[in-house]
């Protein structure tokens, strides 16, 4: 699968980690920005580019896109028609929460196919557990799902 990178300065590090991560997945690596370290950056340009793509092609491609938190990036990337991004918080804080696994719900139920991390949050460690983990989980096709999915995708008409 064609894999879409994007993040500002706070993301940059993870995502040249993630990068080769992800190559080593068996999936192919797109970098949309930025390419250098840039302390005076925004976001925004970068998510748009990532969002693009999977907004024009959301059945053929997926991205990542990282930043200091990754609540601004996911809001950037959801004004794109066809894109669910989904930001992921860490992991289950009890056992218990294990049965609500959120991220797996963001491929099953909401096919979402923009995955925003926050670089502040979260380690190289987690965050190849989680991308690995959201990579691999197939959307569910369950009709109630797209229907859901199809009806947030026309919400803006």
């Amino acid at each position: 699968m064609r894999i879409i990178f994007a993040a500002d300065h706070a993301g940059f590090s993870l995502k040249e980690h993630l990068k080769p991560f992800v190559e080593s997945l068996g999936h192919s690596v797109e970098d949309v920005g930025n390419t250098v370290l840039d302390e005076q950056d925004d976001y925004p340009a970068f998510v748009a580019g990532a969002a693009r793509i999977i907004s024009a092609h959301p059945e053929e491609a997926r991205a990542i896109v990282i930043g200091g938190s990754g609540q601004g990036e996911a809001i950037a990337a959801n004004r794109f028609p066809n894109v669910r991004a989904v930001v992921y918080a860490g992991e289950p804080v009890t056992k218990e929460d294990e049965a609500l696994d959120m991220l797996a719900l963001t491929r099953e139920h909401n096919d979402a196919n923009i995955l925003s991390l926050g670089a502040r949050f979260i380690t190289e460690d987690l965050a190849e557990r989680a991308v690995r983990r959201w990579l691999e989980i197939p959307f569910s096709g369950e009709e109630r799902h797209a229907r859901r999915n199809t009806a947030i995708d026309h919400l803006s008409e």
